[in-house]
């Protein structure tokens, strides 16, 4: 879902018949609802259980793939998208699925694998995506989505145990509209700021405004009695930092996927770009996403022994390191290729180490909502880096055939901005405890589902 529209961006005004501006709506559109989504689902899914909610997700995502896939219009393809986006609220779930359903000494293994997931359904998707695009109508590319949905749903209704481990308890609705306001007032602030100017006074006051609503949204979750996010919980030392840090692993692993592929593609008579197809782009961001999947043993391994602190701390260095060598790794395709899988080394051990110190740190009928929490912060980090390396690309660029493209002195800020950031991400994991009782993982038996509910009901 976060790659699927890549290929098509630059001809959506034309596809849609509508302007640059609205067009960009297709992705902005996603990224909020999804950000909304995710810890609203959560809490929803301890509440009532995580794979009824995950079900209703994928049955959402479904119905945004078909009406994208029957769309040639813009309001409509914005809906479909908006879907879409509720539906990448399944993510955290699955995650916290994993503590409900497993033993703990197999926790910490299926918690990296399924987090490296996040990597390599982008990397393989946006080759595919491509491939599609460039052969096929554009509407397939919709199509393939709602067919992975199904497959989705299939699976989820035929292996994922009934949730027996619910919280209980009334839904926080006041506490989620103040949660969406301020929230999707700091993302549009900082998503839109390039194209409404940074001074302007629609992105000060959007991003004032959603500052002022989201702390009267944290007075008010600590006097309701049920609350959307316990900030009791998420003000807990490793909760906190693991948070912070989250920011920088999103900034950093998003700036890999957006500056890399415009290095890749930028036209040769510049002097820096590599005059690649989107096509063989994106085949060189593959490896990151595969090395995220199958160093997931590793990092399982690594926390187990010493420690998810420790995976944390080592993925930040990676991405350092990965970040420090594109200063001045930026000739010839094989230094993307390695920048890219540096920076998915790293991204694989923060990404395997995170929900489990989150897990470790709160109650098992918190673990969904927590755990949402953590993915918004880390889809705060991207939609940052979007903001702030999209303007520094297009503040320093060259004319060429009419069309402006980053100069070299860019595309090396951009990568000191992502090495510092993801210093500062290291420095936070290291603040982290170096031992922690964990909470008690509560796991629940595999029964079938007309007999879990049957128990329910009664």
């Amino acid at each position: 879902m976060q790659t699927l529209v890549t290929p098509i961006v630059p001809q959506l005004p034309q596809l849609l018949n509508t302007t640059p501006s609205n067009a960009t709506w297709v992705l902005t559109a996603t990224l909020l609802a999804a950000a909304i989504s995710t810890p609203i689902s959560g809490r929803l899914g301890d509440m009532f259980g995580k794979r009824r909610v995950v079900i209703a997700l994928l049955a959402l995502l479904l119905v945004g793939s078909i009406v994208c896939a029957l769309s040639n219009d813009i309001l409509l393809m914005i809906v479909g998208r908006v879907l879409q986006g509720t539906g990448l609220g399944v993510i955290a779930l699955g995650v916290s699925i994993l503590r409900d359903v497993l033993h703990p000494k197999r926790l910490g293994g299926a918690v990296a694998l399924v987090s490296a997931t996040l990597g390599i359904g982008g990397a393989v998707g946006l080759p595919i995506s491509a491939l599609i695009a460039q052969n096929l109508d554009w509407h397939f590319l919709f199509w393939l989505s709602g067919l992975l949905a199904v497959v989705a749903l299939l699976l989820v209704w035929s292996i994922v145990p009934v949730s027996t481990l619910r919280s209980g308890g009334s839904f926080d609705f006041v506490g989620a509209v103040l949660f969406a306001i301020g929230l999707v007032g700091i993302l549009l602030a900082v998503s839109k700021g390039g194209e409404w100017g940074w001074g302007s006074l629609l992105t000060i006051g959007m991003l004032a405004g959603g500052v002022l609503v989201l702390l009267v949204f944290g007075v008010y979750e600590l006097r309701t009695s049920n609350p959307l996010v316990d900030l009791r919980i998420a003000a807990r030392r490793t909760v906190l930092l693991t948070n912070l840090a989250s920011i920088t692993v999103g900034f950093a692993f998003f700036a890999s996927a957006a500056v890399l592929p415009q290095l890749l593609e930028s036209p040769t008579d510049t002097g820096v770009g590599l005059g690649q197809t989107l096509l063989v782009a994106s085949l060189c961001l593959t490896p990151s996403g595969l090395v995220m999947f199958f160093l997931s043993p590793v990092a399982a391994r690594l926390s187990a022994a010493r420690g998810p602190r420790t995976s944390l701390v080592l993925g930040g260095i990676f991405i350092v390191i990965a970040y420090a060598l594109a200063v001045g790794l930026m000739t010839e395709v094989w230094h993307a290729v390695l920048i890219a899988t540096i920076t998915g080394l790293g991204v694989g051990f923060a990404y395997a180490a995170m929900p489990t110190l989150i897990m470790r740190a709160v109650p098992a009928n918190e673990t969904a909502a927590a755990n949402g929490l953590n993915s918004v912060m880390r889809t705060l980090g991207s939609t940052v880096a979007a903001a702030v390396l999209g303007l520094i690309l297009a503040s320093n660029a060259v004319v060429v055939n009419g069309h402006a493209i980053p100069a070299a002195a860019s595309f090396q800020l951009c990568f000191i901005i992502a090495a510092v950031v993801a210093l500062v991400g290291t420095i936070l994991a290291f603040l982290l405890p170096k031992h922690e009782v964990p909470a008690v993982t509560a796991s629940i038996p595999f029964v079938r589902a007309a007999d879990a509910e049957r128990v329910a009901v009664n």
